[in-house]
């Protein structure tokens, strides 16, 4: 489930709680039926609407929604004589802030949560019908459920915080194994071209050597096939220098701006005349944008010669590179 579904459905719990919670509170206070919410029905109205408003912000403060719905209910309490039980929706109210201080805060809100608010609510709502004599194991039922409420609300958030912990965990083991894998396959590519680098110099050195050897047994002028056997020579050997060419530059460093003067430079020894400029104090870049900018130098030489060709200063214009310092607007952008 996405972040945003998970956000649409925390506040269409909410929603339902205080509907349901204000409703049956309203049903009960305003409808004549035998275990209704006694005494003054507005005042009544009044304290029940304010604890249903309260639960919206039971994730974001449980904390204090709970201190806040002990405080309700303690004043709804006392509006009624001592020994008289509260109403139902008052110690659903108070099972429901427990659950959510131990389901939405930390170890350390949710211990001080759980332990001042069930002190208050003892103190604010039990204490005076103890002291009217009303039978105490009316008290210790209605703690034990705040007490286990609390401790299940405090086992979910562990079980929602190690879940996601474990996700976590899968999913930076899932980045490590897929990086893992393209490195085998580097490696494994690498293998392969450097055993294939490995037969081809071989062949083409042994074809290089029967090339020559069979120069030496020709007899006679035979002009033609000196010729031919010269050019499997010369050809192989080429393809070596170029071999030796391409192995230096795989082990080589990847090039970057600091290397344009040397590409500079080979771009002149083609016939095609280049001028660098550089404009401030070079600063050093991330190595995939340095890397991009000398590939980018380089394709824009290449093509140049290819589609130019070599040109005098008198015939053609040069390329004028210019590498500037950036300005700190470009560099925030």
């Amino acid at each position: 489930m996405s972040v945003k579904a998970s956000q649409r459905a925390a506040m269409w719990v909410d929603w339902l709680i205080v509907l349901v919670f204000g409703g049956s509170a309203l049903f009960a206070i305003w409808m004549p039926i035998p275990d209704g919410i006694p005494g003054p029905r507005l005042v009544n109205t009044f304290l029940f609407l304010l604890v249903s408003l309260l639960f919206f912000w039971r994730r974001r403060a449980p904390v204090a929604v709970l201190f806040l719905v002990v405080a309700v209910v303690s004043v709804q309490a006392n509006f009624f004589d001592p020994p008289k039980q509260p109403p139902f929706h008052s110690w659903i109210a108070l099972l429901l802030a427990f659950y959510c201080v131990g389901r939405y805060s930390d170890e350390r809100r949710a211990n001080f949560g759980g332990v001042v608010g069930l002190t208050a609510e003892i103190l604010l709502v039990d204490l005076p019908r103890f002291l009217a004599d009303t039978p105490p194991l009316n008290f210790v039922a209605a703690w034990g459920s705040y007490v286990v409420l609390w401790v299940v609300g405090k086992a979910l958030r562990r079980h929602r915080l190690q879940a996601a912990r474990l996700r976590d965990l899968a999913g930076q083991l899932e980045i490590e194994r897929e990086e893992k894998a393209r490195t085998a396959v580097t490696e494994e590519r690498s293998r392969i071209a450097r055993e294939l680098h490995d037969v081809l110099a071989h062949s083409v050195s042994v074809m290089v050597v029967q090339a020559q050897a069979a120069q030496r047994l020709l007899e006679g002028d035979q002009q033609d096939a000196r010729q031919a056997l010269g050019s499997i020579e010369t050809t192989g050997r080429q393809a070596l220098a170029e071999m030796r060419r391409i192995e230096e530059l795989t082990l080589a460093p990847q090039p970057g701006l600091e290397y344009l003067d040397a590409l500079i430079e080979q771009t002149r020894e083609a016939g095609l005349p280049v001028e660098l400029r550089i404009e401030g104090e070079p600063e050093p870049l991330p190595p995939g944008v340095d890397l991009s900018a000398y590939r980018i130098v380089q394709e824009a030489l290449t093509n140049t010669l290819k589609h130019a060709g070599p040109a005098r200063p008198a015939d053609h214009p040069a390329l004028d590179l210019r590498v500037r310092e950036s300005s700190p607007a470009e560099r925030q952008a």
